[in-house]
């Protein structure tokens, strides 16, 4: 399926995901998310067992096209697009059932920084930076910003980032919280797959109810988080791919998951 806003590659389970408007440093619009959308869809459907999410070119992606016109542009009520576009990604994104993986490989800036800072891994190039850019432009965060930052890094930080609204490069951005490795620039896709490639090997089914377990952890009490891990065990007991760990153990031999 060809695209105008993205483009897909799915192999050995990994799907990579581009965000492909290179001139207008990945510009997010509503066209945008749905084609995104529907690419994850169309993956998970054709067998993906991970997802990476990079940028085309030099940017990973500098938040809304402000100068977007017609159906792109942004409208009078600001929080209709929030609605219709940029909450359903980033609740997409929460609730897939394989792991996700950034590939920071420039600016990522606005709810393109939200997009970047959503990964369960992400590998951020060392000249890459994120930026919560709002506020200098009169406006709030958005997208999952205030919660992706906060949680990471704390309040501090988030306020500092968010009412500055400056640049953080990788390496301040690491030892932040915010993002999992630094590397040189060339090398972040590679990176980024790499890892895509080893979770798409491995039981899948677990792994998606850890990402969805870590989530609900920073919101639950003690007591709500054991019984979560409780029910989450049980059914991660029942699967194939526990099934196949226990035989692999038994011959002395790496288990071969099939994601069931």
């Amino acid at each position: 399926m060809s695209y105008e806003t993205i483009k897909l590659d799915l192999t050995d389970g990994v799907a990579t995901l581009t965000l492909n408007r290179p001139d207008r440093l990945n510009a997010l619009t509503p066209h945008l998310f749905d084609e995104a959308t529907a690419a994850i869809d169309g993956a998970i459907a054709a067998g993906a067992r991970a997802l990476v999410i990079t940028g085309e070119g030099r940017a990973f992606c500098s938040g809304a096209d402000l100068q977007a016109r017609g159906d792109a542009g942004l409208p009078s009520d600001l929080g209709l697009i929030v609605d219709e576009a940029y909450n359903p990604f980033a609740k997409k994104i929460a609730g897939l059932d394989i792991p996700v993986i950034t590939a920071i490989n420039g600016i990522a800036a606005g709810a393109g920084a939200s997009i970047a800072l959503s990964g369960d891994i992400s590998v951020m190039a060392r000249s890459a930076y994120v930026l919560l850019a709002f506020v200098n432009i009169g406006l709030v965060p958005d997208a999952g910003a205030t919660w992706f930052v906060a949680k990471g890094a704390g309040r501090v930080k988030a306020l500092e980032m968010a009412l500055l609204g400056e640049k953080l490069f990788a390496e301040d951005a690491k030892e932040a919280g915010l993002i999992t490795r630094v590397v040189d620039d060339e090398k972040v896709l590679e990176e980024a797959q790499a890892i895509a490639a080893k979770l798409a090997r491995g039981p899948t089914i677990a792994i998606g109810m850890i990402r969805k377990q870590v989530a609900l952890a920073l919101n639950s009490s003690l007591s709500e988080n054991l019984q979560i891990e409780r029910d989450n065990q049980s059914a991660a007991g029942k699967t194939a791919d526990f099934a196949e760990a226990v035989k692999a153990f038994g011959e002395k031999r790496p288990p071969q998951f099939e994601g069931r």
